[in-house]
């Protein structure tokens, strides 16, 4: 199987996944749709050299929209929240960007992606054990926030 047929295939099969966990993760499509469009890009120009090009893809996919993210921080750009949900998803959405973003992709990573403390450590830059701690005190923190909007 060819490298480009390789990620034909990925992005077939986890495309949208990935998209998903990126906008309840960014809280914009634009960011969304540019990270997954970016790391699959970066994926094919790469070829072969990669030794699991999901998991790289979804690494640099949340890079990339994390990197995206600070620079509209730093300018002061709006986020796009005019992606339509149902409301409990939405709900979800709107609580985990109340987190840090470091507890929003380690949630994400972990409960949508499935990926365990150790693969998110490489993509937030953090250890393990930082990753553990993020989870735990993000959980915690979602919690509240949504019990905060059941009353």
């Amino acid at each position: 199987m060819t490298a480009g047929s390789e990620l034909e295939r990925i992005y077939r099969e986890d495309g949208a996944r990935l998209w998903r966990a990126l906008l309840a993760f960014a809280g914009d499509r634009d960011v969304a749709n540019d990270a997954v469009a970016e790391a699959f890009a970066q994926a094919l120009g790469r070829g072969t050299e990669l030794r699991d090009p999901q998991r790289w893809i979804w690494r640099a996919a949340f890079r990339i929209a994390a990197g995206e993210l600070k620079e509209r921080r730093r300018f002061g750009a709006a986020i796009d929240a005019g992606y339509e949900m149902p409301e409990p998803p939405a709900r979800l959405v709107a609580g985990l960007a109340r987190l840090s973003p470091n507890q929003r992709a380690a949630l994400v990573l972990h409960y949508y992606g499935g990926y365990p403390t150790k693969d998110i450590a490489g993509v937030i830059g953090a250890s393990a054990a930082t990753v553990r701690v993020h989870l735990s005190q993000g959980r915690k923190r979602l919690r509240r926030i949504l019990e905060e909007s059941d009353d």
